[in-house]
C-alpha cells in the first residue's frame, strides 16, 4: 500500500489551513489544534504496519501529552486574563485616590504653601525621649519636634509648617528622622508620612503606581492608609 509521510501529512494540514485563512495572523496559521492532532493520529494509525501495531502504552502517551499541554496552555491564558482584570481593578481604585492624602513608608515629605505635614512613628516598645529632626534640601535642621515618651505601638505627629523661629518654612520637600531611647539605647525609629496623589500610573513592571506630589512614584500596595 502506498504511503504519505507524517511530515508530508502535517504539512497538508498546514496548507488546506493558510488556504482558509489568507487573511489570518502568520503564527495562528502555523499552529495544529485538537482537530488536527486526531486527524494525525488517525493516519498514523491507517498507515501503520499490520505486523508492528502502535502499542497502546504508546498511543495513551501521545494523547496524555496533547491533552497536558493544551491544559496549560488554557490555564496560562485563563490566568493572563485574570491578572488583567486585577490590574484594571486596581487602576480603577487608584484613580479615586487623585487628590487624596496617602500614608505611605518613607521618611520624605512635600510641605505646601501655607500648609503642614503629618506622619506616624512606631516603636516596638516603650520608648523615651522621642525626637524627630526636620531637614530642609540642604540637610540644615530646621526644627525639631520633641514627643517625650512614647508606649508600644504607633503615634501620629504633625509639623505645621514653621522653622524654629516661628517663620513659615518655604513650600519644598523635607526630610524626617526620629531617634528615642529605646532599652537604654539611642535608636532611629520607622516612620510613614501622608503624602498627596497627583496622578495614577499602568502598565510598567511595578503594576498600578501613585505618582505623589514632590515624592516620585509607589507603588499601591505600600498604601497603609488613605484619608
Amino acid at each position: 500500500m502506498e504511503g504519505v509521510s507524517n511530515n508530508s501529512y502535517i504539512d497538508s494540514m498546514k496548507w488546506k489551513k493558510d488556504e482558509g485563512a489568507k487573511y489570518a495572523d502568520p503564527d495562528e496559521q502555523q499552529k495544529l489544534e485538537q482537530e488536527d492532532f486526531f486527524k494525525l493520529l488517525t493516519q498514523q494509525l491507517n498507515m501503520q504496519d499490520p505486523s508492528k501495531p502502535v502499542e497502546n502504552d504508546q498511543m495513551i502517551a501521545q494523547m496524555t501529552s496533547f491533552t497536558m499541554a493544551e491544559g496549560i496552555t488554557g490555564m496560562s491564558e485563563r490566568f493572563d486574563q485574570f491578572a488583567e482584570d486585577m490590574t484594571s481593578n486596581q487602576a480603577l481604585q487608584a484613580s479615586t485616590m487623585v487628590g487624596r492624602k496617602v500614608l505611605v513608608p518613607t521618611d520624605q515629605a512635600n510641605l505646601e504653601e501655607g500648609a503642614g505635614v503629618s506622619g506616624m512613628i512606631a516603636t516596638p516598645q516603650t520608648a523615651q525621649n522621642v525626637k524627630i529632626n526636620i531637614k530642609d534640601s540642604t540637610g540644615a535642621v530646621v526644627k525639631t519636634l520633641n514627643l517625650g515618651d512614647m508606649p508600644e505601638g504607633t503615634k501620629e505627629f504633625e509639623w505645621d509648617g514653621t522653622t524654629t523661629t516661628g517663620e513659615q518654612a518655604p513650600a519644598g520637600n523635607y526630610s524626617f528622622s526620629v531617634n528615642a531611647t529605646v532599652g537604654g539605647q539611642t535608636e532611629e525609629l520607622p516612620l510613614q508620612m501622608h503624602a498627596r496623589v497627583q496622578s495614577v500610573s499602568t502598565g510598567g513592571e511595578r503594576g498600578v503606581v501613585l505618582n505623589l506630589k514632590g515624592l516620585g512614584g509607589i507603588k499601591l500596595s505600600d498604601v497603609s492608609e488613605i484619608s
